[in-house]
């Protein structure tokens, strides 16, 4: 049986490969690490990438939920590039509280944020 995780080539990339790909904006600084993708459950397209940034040596990092359209894979840099700047990054939205719930009012905040189409 063949391992998916071991496909890189082409257009497709098996998700776990994802994780842990670096966000660059476009100037090339790096903005942080992709945690995770949020899928849409029936059609099992990526929605929403989950960046940590900022803190430091993984303390005080924070999960930035980004909109998947807002994202371009860079060859070059072998990570995703956002057009947005590190200090408007700080203000954007997160979803580290303990008891936080996704809801669509706040899947369109994220998209409005980002300038993306929205999701909901």
């Amino acid at each position: 049986m063949t391992d998916v995780t071991k496909i890189t080539s082409g257009s497709l990339i098996a998700a776990d490969k994802v994780n842990g790909t670096d966000v660059y904006n476009p100037t090339g600084d790096k903005l942080g690490t992709v945690d995770d993708i949020m899928l849409d459950k029936k059609s099992g397209q990526a929605i929403y990438a989950v960046m940590s940034f900022g803190g430091f040596l993984g303390m005080g990092e924070k999960q930035y939920p980004l909109p998947w359209s807002a994202l371009t894979y860079d060859e070059t840099k072998g990570g995703f590039v956002v057009n947005v700047d590190k200090k408007r990054l700080e203000n954007a939205p997160t979803i580290d509280e303990e008891d936080f719930v996704w809801t669509p009012d706040y899947g369109r905040s994220v998209d409005k944020y980002y300038g993306a189409p929205t999701y909901w």
